[in-house]
């Protein structure tokens, strides 16, 4: 009995291993886009996480009345890290296609497409199916995957999972050192402030003693 119990156990533990590492962080989406209009996310990303992006861009057709795949359409793909403004990706790709990018700092990263339809005045209407993982495989590891056996793949998988959880602790403990230090340092200022409004408030009074001092004394009053 007690055996069996231990085999249901880890036959539990199994798949919740193999749902963890099936399941990434994904974010998919469409949008549309009017002639040259550029449209912008923001991704908060631990220092070092791979990001995977795949688009696939359709015109709107008259003739047809529905979005087709235009091979003459281009997106122009970029990707910022902020608040410095740092180019990671300056990429010029089909109307269909994938980008990568890994983030050499902590913190937010803005991703924007926009198309290359010509002229100022271009009145196409674009809809742009985005598909971004975080977190993903490199390429190198991608081709190694045939030399490893099913299982180890997965525990490869699993192991990569862990790493990128290390690192969003690893970001999310530097951002609270940072809050840390900011409350300290203005609970720091707060204190002098209240200590010199006290030193204030202290030679006020002397000064207002000293003077109804010497105003009864003038007046004879004592």
């Amino acid at each position: 009995m007690y055996s069996t119990h231990l085999k249901v156990i880890h036959l539990f533990l199994l798949y919740a291993i193999i749902l963890f590492i099936v399941i990434k962080p994904t974010t998919s989406l469409y949008f549309y886009l009017e002639g040259t209009e550029q449209k912008c996310f923001l991704e908060e990303l631990p220092k070092d996480t791979l990001v995977v992006g795949t688009y696939k861009a359709e015109e709107w057709s008259d003739t047809q009345q529905q979005y087709i795949e235009n091979p003459q359409l281009g997106i122009q793909i970029t990707v910022e890290e902020l608040p410095l403004l740092h180019r990671i990706i300056n990429q010029k790709g089909a109307s269909r296609g994938r980008f990568t990018f890994t983030a050499a700092e902590s913190g937010d990263h803005a991703i924007c497409l926009s198309t290359n339809s010509s002229g100022w005045f271009s009145n196409s209407q674009i809809k742009l199916h985005l598909d971004m993982v975080i977190g993903e495989t490199t390429s190198e590891e991608e081709n190694d995957k045939e030399h490893f056996s099913d299982l180890a793949q997965r525990v490869r998988d699993l192991n990569h999972r862990i790493a990128d959880i290390r690192r969003e602790q690893g970001y999310q403990r530097e951002r609270e050192a940072e809050f840390r230090d900011q409350s300290e340092l203005t609970n720091s200022r707060v204190v002098y402030w209240t200590i010199a409004q006290l030193v204030v408030l202290g030679v006020t009074c002397l000064w207002q003693l000293q003077h109804l001092k010497s105003f009864f004394e003038a007046k004879k009053l004592v």
